[in-house]
């Protein structure tokens, strides 16, 4: 049934091409309500896309924390660089622990049961005040077909892009497919309904395929599965943690260039279909 489920979604026929482009958000003033979002760099392992719903949770994809041969990645590795621009972050606070889902397993491509677990929290080691960067909630997907996406992806690692409009293809079985413009490093990438006051996480980016220019990636509902990891975190049930004597204490203002992570064996699955 859930092999069903996503053949329904691949099958979803192509909208209007009437998507909005890619914003490069580069400025203070260009990053204003996205501050939460962020690069997630693995020390010598690639990058992600993650975004903040608590001052010190960052909401990303579970392959970004688990290798595809099953074995966590080291917490230590991990750090999370709130609106990353050009070398300047907002801040950057290494990550404590990290959890994933029992029984995730990171493959590629993913099989629709995979596609639904895969979420991970990254506890960080200090909090991000709100006064630089106000968490996002997470709630249900809307009756509404319009999306955005914010995230970091090959080729345009170095600032997020913003895109103001993208389209719900379909949902089934808690499997939601979209059309947005996202690619490689984009996993983990927040997909925001913008219908209310302040956008809201209704989704994240787990994998996709482009084909002919079209793109049709796929989330997930997060409401239940972010409850359980947090409910993990609370039990010290976490897939990899910083040793104490490790831990460093303390949110650090980027104010220098380099430090790029370009290697490709994280971030989004994208295939050929």
């Amino acid at each position: 049934m859930k092999a069903l489920a996503l053949l329904l979604l691949l099958a979803c026929p192509a909208v209007a091409q009437d998507n909005s482009g890619l914003d490069r958000l580069e400025t203070r003033d260009d990053l204003r309500g996205w501050e939460p979002v962020g690069r997630v760099d693995i020390d010598g392992g690639g990058f992600c896309t993650g975004a903040l719903i608590a001052s010190d949770l960052v909401l990303t994809a579970a392959h970004c924390v688990i290798d595809p041969g099953g074995v966590p990645v080291d917490a230590g590795r991990i750090s999370f660089r709130a609106g990353l621009a050009d070398g300047v972050a907002l801040a950057e606070v290494k990550v404590l622990r990290t959890v994933a889902p029992d029984g995730f397993l990171s493959l590629a491509p993913a099989p629709p049961e995979q596609l639904a677990l895969d979420v991970a929290l990254m506890q960080l080691a200090s909090p991000i005040p709100s006064s630089l960067a106000a968490p996002f909630t997470v709630a249900r997907p809307g009756a509404g077909d319009e999306v955005s996406v914010v995230s970091y992806a090959a080729g345009r690692e170095e600032a997020l892009s913003w895109q103001r409009v993208c389209r719900v293809l379909g949902k089934q079985d808690g499997l939601i497919a979209v059309d947005c413009d996202v690619t490689f490093g984009s996993s983990g990438a927040p997909v925001l309904d913008r219908s209310g006051y302040r956008a809201k996480i209704v989704s994240i980016i787990s994998a996709g395929y482009q084909d002919g220019g079209r793109t049709v990636a796929f989330g997930m509902e997060l409401p239940g599965i972010v409850e359980d990891l947090k409910a993990r975190l609370r039990a010290g049930r976490v897939t990899s943690e910083v040793a104490a004597a490790s831990a460093r204490p303390g949110v650090k203002r980027i104010t220098v260039g380099g430090g790029s992570t370009t290697g490709n064996d994280t971030g989004a699955r994208f295939v050929k279909p």
